[in-house]
């Protein structure tokens, strides 16, 4: 004859299973947590990624024009403000990448860099970034813009000078003391308020600094030994011409 289960067994048995479930509970619970951790930190890191390869990539091809005599020429620059936190640039680059088949439209363009205050972040910054497909006589106006980054707490860039292998926090190619001449290489340190991997639940932001260095093509190479075994390397870069010095 088949007994039936007394109160104690259901009780015991309903004890088990509230305990499984909660340590189920809380197992996926934790999972979760740390997905969205992760996620949150890999799109920030792609974030900051993409705006500084953007940066690299047009600093890395900046470029002057010297031979300014040539009919429907216009004067290019390369200007570099210090401002605190966040630093104004704007300057012309060979980085320009066509979208349209058949555009009329070259390598050449007109790149600006500002900040402006961020509308969801209290006490930070949108890196913004402005590109004109055509050279003309406003190097800071028209053209394309769009944000670069968000959250930004600072965007400092210090440049090298070949000529006394001195770093500077600015740069006016219009100047006087820099009449026409770029920098060789620029130092870039990115702040951007990033998920605290340190925080489980996901809430607190703390800034997070990204820096590198890009080496300008076009400037002119520096005479000088700034690090060990530099010069092997110097000797294999090319002399810093640019479109203007090919033509003289």
């Amino acid at each position: 004859m088949r007994k039936a289960m007394t109160l104690v067994e259901v009780m015991v048995a309903l004890g088990i299973l509230a305990v499984i479930g909660t340590i189920t509970i809380a197992t996926l619970s934790n999972t979760l947590q740390a997905r969205e951790l992760l996620s949150e930190n890999d799109a920030h890191q792609q974030s900051v990624r993409v705006a500084l390869d953007t940066v690299t990539r047009e600093l890395e091809l900046a470029y002057l024009t010297f031979n300014t005599q040539v009919p429907n020429s216009y004067v290019t620059v390369f200007v570099a403000k210090d401002e605190t936190p966040v630093d104004n640039l704007w300057f012309a680059t060979l980085a320009h990448q066509r979208l349209y088949r058949n555009s009329r439209e070259s390598d050449q363009s007109e790149i600006s860099i500002w900040a402006e205050d961020d509308p969801e972040m209290e006490g930070a910054y949108v890196l913004m970034h402005r590109e004109a497909p055509r050279i003309d006589h406003e190097p800071d106006k028209d053209g394309v813009i769009y944000p670069l980054a968000y959250g930004v707490t600072r965007f400092t860039i210090r440049f090298l000078d070949p000529t006394t292998c001195e770093w500077a926090d600015e740069w006016d190619s219009t100047s006087t003391e820099q009449d026409g001449r770029l920098p060789r290489a620029a130092q870039i340190v990115l702040g951007v308020m990033g998920p605290d991997p340190d925080d489980a639940d996901n809430e607190e932001l703390v800034e997070r600094s990204y820096a590198t260095t890009v080496l300008l093509q076009y400037g002119k190479r520096a005479r000088c030994d700034l690090f060990s075994g530099q010069d092997e390397e110097d000797e294999n870069v090319g002399a810093g011409t640019g479109p203007g010095d090919l033509a003289q």
